[in-house]
């Protein structure tokens, strides 16, 4: 009988340089990296940590540890909120500025009024009616019932507002009307015209829509 020799290789046994270069090469593939903890991961934990810290530093002895650390944990909480969202007044402000009927405008529903009173003090009453019913959109945006988009327009803003208000649909109409004649059409508008929504400026400012009225 004929024996076949196998030959069998040694085992490498690899120097240290070569060796660690074999371990990085081996951690850099990517199922490796994919279960490294992330940033949030290691902020977690070291928070965790610093609370345990704490309540190892106190002992036993210590009564009334827990409200602290929840007081801690609260304070972290609104520190991350304030430093991701800011003021929420502030943010409530800038987004309701912004586009309004095709024009960047961040002034309030007061200023817009003020500068359509201005404007029909003067007799430019074709500014005075532009102003008078951004100042409607604003306010009704002010007060959450109306939100405005960018393209949003004064036929949009209408069809919403006369579903709040159905006792001023006529008023809503005419105001939507004559800001487009105006402002698409090149028409003058008149004295009439802006004293119209100048009262539905007014009675808008303090009318509660139809559903709180149906609430009530």
């Amino acid at each position: 009988m004929i024996l076949a020799q196998i030959h069998v290789a040694p085992p490498v046994t690899p120097n240290g340089p070569t060796a660690q270069a074999w371990i990085l090469k081996e951690l850099a593939k990517p199922e490796y990296r994919a279960s490294q903890p992330t940033w949030f991961d290691r902020a977690a934990t070291a928070i965790r940590d610093w609370f345990n810290s704490l309540g190892a530093a106190a002992g036993p002895s210590i009564p009334g540890l827990g409200p602290i650390v929840i007081i801690v944990v609260i304070a972290v909480v609104l520190l991350i909120a304030f430093l991701v969202f800011g003021v929420p007044r502030l943010n409530r402000r800038s987004a309701l500025g912004g586009e309004l009927f095709g024009e960047d405008d961040q002034r309030s529903a007061a200023e817009i009024l003020s500068a359509a009173r201005s404007a029909a003090s003067v007799g430019n009453f074709s500014l005075a009616i532009l102003e008078g019913l951004r100042s409607i959109a604003r306010s009704l945006g002010e007060r959450t019932l109306v939100t405005m988009f960018p393209g949003t327009t004064a036929q949009d803003f209408v069809r919403h507002a006369r579903v709040l208000f159905p006792a001023w649909t006529i008023e809503l109409d005419h105001a939507a009307t004559s800001f487009d004649a105006v402002r698409y059409l090149d028409e003058t508008g008149t004295q009439a015209q802006w004293q119209e929504i100048e009262r539905l400026a007014r009675d808008l400012a303090t009318a509660k829509p139809a559903e709180e009225l149906l609430d009530a």
